[in-house]
């Protein structure tokens, strides 16, 4: 397929970009407590300009330092210091074609409590300690400060109005006084021209995914009888005066966009008619167009409907993109949009179909840096697909209380964009036990630095445990990742072995001189529940055994066995969940757990928290209430036991004190993980061998 339209020049305002594809905003923690750009950062984003991408929208940035920062690593245009930093990263970035935006930013009442006025403290705390300082908060702040935001004992978020507490934030919230407002208005303008000081290309306003902004457009969020509230035009003053300050201030040359949910998407989750659906966000999209705006980036929904714009595996590539072709229909300038684009062929055809006229690219960049030079180069086979397994942003939330950045499952190399691998493997010979992730990645990664890689895999496929997770309804993103990983591992030079085992024989007769072990795991299943009406998640995933219209008591709630339970459910089966804990998936990821439990619900599944089994009959179960102690039958015709996995090391255990070659262990073997673990377990490996 050829990809013209991917790759021709666009115009936005009387700025020539010169292909179609943009890297969309992602705070991802790179940065520092003074909002300046750091050296992680700088490298981030040069190393996706060196990609060939087009366009370069930065994460979001702050212009408000008290209310307005919403993470100790993000980048900031609150003050001038923040300028030539910036300046040196435009200008890296400009040096490889691609243009660049930062997009600004206040989180409202989203943000944290916790954060409110934080920020300055830290800056000042951080002159004076160093890093002795990021030790502190990490270690001896944040951890009571986030018992006192869960208590409510912390500062108040601000928002056009005092309302509901945000999903996820999940903090006491303030109305923002008239002089607030026009304080705000001040400070966007005032960062716009940071931004164009520092030689940026223009500055989009994130108007979307429920921030400030948006929080001004929606009824649910606005309740103002002001000026700034009740009817759209009322509730778009805010936007407006942000966009005439910044043209007043930085001229019409200046390109400013707006990033827009144009749909709330409250349907979704069964709150229809709260906030606002389409047919206002086609009348704002339009009023803004008709105010002058350069473009509009076209996004849905808000952290109350969070996985209607940052969506979980499940979802259909391009889902949303009907967003996008009715706001052509009503503007006369470019539109971007995200649309959950996964392939090359995919963006070339939403553009000529006219769904859209630049491609968004997010996660996938994350995923591959230089996904934009592969496709224009016709490597797109080689490309690291983003699966949607959202640890990008869970990470990146996680890691902002250690202030230190998000991560990726499938690209290890984030955080270390630029680095180079040594290229002196001359040769020597390495054999790989196991086709799964962990040793598919050391194989391309040893392959790369040239030494002579052997993969051998028992089963007749690689995959290993993916070729598990695959398999409940809608998973089948999650394979990509094997199959990227051994494209590249043999476009590489890595040679592999399917359908054998590899032993201590092998071994020795190959006189390798480093031998890796990626030999996975098994699932658990306790000798005591050892009978014929039982199972495990791995008997049913594999195919091993079929259950159709049974009645399943599925034990445990984890991820797995909520997945296993919606595989079950698609063949008629009538599921009870039974969880020792007092929650479902404890410890769970809140996406994944909002995505698998309506589909659950809706087909009648059963939950049983606070619940033991203590006993497997020929009739079903008995469980033990741990609070009550009270015991309940279960009926049921199969157990199906979710109880986690178990390390098989037995290859390592049996080679490890060789003295013949080096040994590593690495991924489900060495410690039972996710993909993240299994890729960043195994380019640890791969860099420890001089």
């Amino acid at each position: 397929m050829n990809y013209d339209m991917l790759f021709s020049p666009i115009k936005i305002g009387n700025l020539e970009i010169k292909n179609r594809i943009v890297m969309a905003p992602m705070c991802m923690g790179f940065g520092q407590f003074d909002g300046r750009v750091t050296e992680a950062m700088k490298n981030h984003y040069v190393e996706r300009a060196k990609g060939g991408v087009g366009l370069i929208i930065t994460e979001i940035t702050r212009v408000n330092d008290i209310t307005g920062a919403a993470s100790f690593g993000q980048l900031g245009l609150s003050h001038d210091y923040q300028i030539e930093p910036l300046r040196r990263m435009v200008d890296e970035i400009h040096s490889y074609g691609a243009k660049i935006m930062v997009e600004l930013h206040h989180p409202g009442r989203q943000n944290l409590g916790l954060m409110i006025g934080t920020v300055p403290l830290s800056v000042a705390c951080d002159k004076i300690m160093g890093n002795a300082y990021s030790k502190l908060l990490t270690g001896a702040i944040i951890p009571p400060g986030k018992k006192l935001q869960d208590k409510d004992i912390v500062p108040r978020t601000v928002a056009p109005s005092k309302c509901e507490k945000s999903k996820m934030a999940e903090s006491v919230n303030r109305a923002l006084t008239k002089h607030g407002i026009k304080k705000l208005v001040h400070q966007f303008v005032d960062a716009a021209v940071r931004a164009k000081r520092a030689g940026c290309d223009g500055v989009e306003l994130h108007a979307a995914h429920g921030y400030l902004i948006q929080q001004f457009l929606s009824p649910f969020t606005n309740r103002r009888n002001d000026e700034y509230g009740g009817s759209l035009e009322n509730r778009m003053r805010f936007l407006n005066e942000i966009i005439d300050g910044i043209r007043a201030e930085c001229g019409k040359d200046f390109p400013v966009l707006v990033r827009l949910s144009v749909d709330e998407m409250y349907d979704k989750i069964g709150e229809k008619g709260r906030g606002y659906s389409l047919d206002e966000g086609l009348k704002m999209a339009k009023a803004l167009s008709n105010r002058g705006i350069d473009a509009i980036d076209v996004s849905s929904a808000s952290y109350d409907t969070f996985n209607y714009w940052l969506e979980p595996t499940t979802f259909e590539c391009g889902w949303r993109k009907n967003l996008a072709a009715e706001v052509k229909k009503v503007v006369d300038i470019p539109v971007l949009a995200a649309n959950l684009i996964r392939s090359p062929e995919q963006a070339e055809q939403q553009l000529e179909d006219g769904v859209q006229d630049m491609i968004s690219l997010g996660r996938p960049l994350l995923a591959d840096p230089h996904w934009a030079q592969k496709v224009k180069n016709g490597e797109q086979d080689t490309v690291k697909r983003c699966i949607c397994c959202l640890y990008c942003f869970e990470s990146m939330e996680n890691n902002a209380y250690k202030y230190t950045h998000g991560n990726c499952s499938v690209n290890p190399f984030i955080g270390r964009d630029g680095e180079q691998l040594k290229m002196n493997g001359n040769g020597r010979k390495i054999l790989i036990a196991g086709a799964g992730v962990a040793g598919l990645t050391c194989a391309e990664l040893f392959a790369k630095r040239g030494f002579d890689v052997t993969v051998y895999e028992k089963e007749n496929v690689i995959g290993g445990q993916i070729n598990l997770a695959d398999k409940p309804p809608h998973k089948e993103k999650i394979h990509w990742c094997v199959e990227d990983l051994y494209v590249n591992a043999k476009n590489n030079g890595a040679k592999f072995v399917l359908g054998t085992e590899l032993t201590e024989k092998i071994i020795d007769e190959s006189a390798p001189e480093l031998v890796i072990t990626a030999t996975g795991a098994n699932a658990v299943f306790p000798k005591p529940f050892v009978k014929d009406n039982v199972c495990t998640v791995t008997d049913i995933l594999d195919g091993k055994i079929v259950l159709k219209d049974k009645r399943v008591a599925l034990i445990g709630s984890g991820m797995t066995g909520l997945e296993t339970s919606e595989l079950l459910c698609s063949m008629g089966n009538k599921v009870t969940v039974v969880e020792m804990a007092d929650e479902i998936a404890p410890g769970g990821y809140f996406q994944h757990i909002d995505d698998a439990l309506p589909k659950l619900y809706d087909a009648g599944t059963v939950f049983m928290t606070s619940s033991k089994l203590v006993e497997i009959n020929e009739n079903g179960i008995v469980t033990e209430n741990t609070k009550t102690a009270e015991k309940t039958a279960v009926k049921a015709d199969y157990v199906v036991l979710s109880l986690g996995s178990r390390s098989d090391n037995r290859l390592y255990e049996q080679i490890k004190d060789s003295t013949k070659y080096k040994v590593i262990n690495v991924g489900d073997s060495q410690r039972v993980g996710r993909i993240a673990n299994a890729t960043e377990a195994a380019y640890r490996a791969v860099i420890s061998i001089d």
